[in-house]
């Protein structure tokens, strides 16, 4: 468990504040996160496990307050970071809004600027949203509208992990757009939303339609058509290939 910063204890040195946010009920939530901190070893060409932890603000952000700290910050240089979150029922999604999926990424990677008492850190912190998507065991509601599966790769039939599982849609009447997301556990298996409205053939048709789409990086993707309530508790297998 991430330690906890009083309101008194100063994150300003910290490279970057991350917030944990529930993307399916739409909020932030920092109880029972843990953030783990690694840095790159340009030497070794891998990822270095470090001790130290982060903090978590009265806010629900978690900051790394004195890293980068150096007795001699003009001899320094910048050192790439990455943080790795895990909670209970959530898989993290890693790329920021707006970045394409690539299930290759472990963590929120970002720089770090060394800094001293009389040297300020070159670039100023951002705080950054980390989406934690419902993982197969999320608690969903009561009453909550799923469908489950699998995604595998086409040409083994190999399971993916981590592969981003989305719909998206408009609502009927008003056509309110809809983007439901999840991310694929260890053995490839994924459990889905759908609480909005999904396609129909007519007004008096009670058969909605969803596609379904897997990605594991750029240029590997899958797609699936379920119908619903057809196939509500049938096992769903998208597979990927390569595009």
């Amino acid at each position: 468990m991430s330690a906890f910063l009083p309101l008194a204890g100063s994150t300003l040195h910290s490279p970057v504040w991350l917030v944990p946010y529930d993307e399916h009920a739409r909020r932030v939530r920092a109880a029972g996160v843990e953030v783990r901190l690694d840095r790159y070893d340009e030497a070794d060409g891998r990822w270095v496990p470090l001790d130290g932890t982060a903090v978590r603000t009265p806010g629900g952000a978690f900051a790394f307050p004195r890293l980068g700290r150096s007795r001699d910050p003009w001899a320094a240089r910048p050192e790439p970071h990455r943080a790795r979150f895990a909670a209970a029922g959530y898989r993290p999604l890693y790329p920021a809004d707006g970045e394409p999926y690539d299930a290759r990424r472990g963590g929120v990677e970002f720089l770090v600027h060394p800094y001293g008492d009389t040297r300020p850190p070159a670039v100023p912190a951002e705080a950054r949203l980390v989406r934690l998507l419902p993982a197969v065991s999320y608690p969903y509601p009561p009453g909550t509208r799923t469908v489950h599966g699998v995604v595998v790769d086409a040409a083994g039939l190999a399971p993916v992990a981590d592969a981003l599982v989305e719909a998206a849609g408009h609502t009927g009447a008003d056509r309110v757009p809809w983007h439901e997301r999840t991310l694929s556990d260890a053995r490839g298996a994924f459990r889905l939303a759908l609480r909005w409205e999904g396609d129909r053939a007519g007004d008096d048709t009670a058969e909605e339609t969803f596609r379904l789409r897997a990605t594991d990086r750029p240029g590997r993707a899958g797609e699936l058509v379920v119908r619903l309530p057809r196939d509500a508790a049938r096992r769903h297998v998208v597979e990927i290939r390569e595009s």
